[in-house]
């Protein structure tokens, strides 16, 4: 089975996927930049390195995947489960996280920028002296 991932636009399609899911699938520096992947299932995923800019990410589940420098500038990602994702080195500069659950998320020296969009931070992990460090 083929998965199509879509622009969140135009609905053409900008990446095939061979498989009959996306979680736990490998997308290793994927260009995903503008994909519609709302309500996508991506636990336990390997999207390090991806881009995702200005992706449509709104309620996908992201249990447990790593996003560890993702390029998710700009990306929509209210409602996702990222709880105990790996989001290291991510840029969320100007991404929607309203809503977003961050449980146990490690957000070691993510880009964050004035309009990043949080949600409420409780039950977040960052590792404050990993993160000084740069190897969290």
């Amino acid at each position: 089975m083929t998965i199509e991932i879509k622009h969140c636009m135009t609905g053409k399609v900008i990446y095939t996927h061979d498989g009959d899911s996306l979680q736990g699938a490998d997308l290793r520096e994927t260009n995903l930049s503008e994909a519609n992947l709302s309500e996508a299932n991506l636990s336990e995923a390997n999207l390090s390195e991806a881009n995702l800019r200005g992706a449509n990410l709104r309620g996908a589940d992201l249990f447990g995947a790593d996003l560890s420098g993702a390029d998710l500038h700009g990306a929509g990602l209210r409602g996702a489960d990222l709880r105990e994702a790996d989001l290291r080195r991510a840029d969320l500069r100007g991404a929607g996280l309203y809503g977003a659950d961050l449980r146990e998320a490690n957000l070691g020296v993510a880009r964050v920028s004035p309009d990043t969009d949080w949600p409420a931070l409780l039950g977040m992990v960052v590792d404050a002296e990993a993160a000084a460090k740069g190897d969290s």
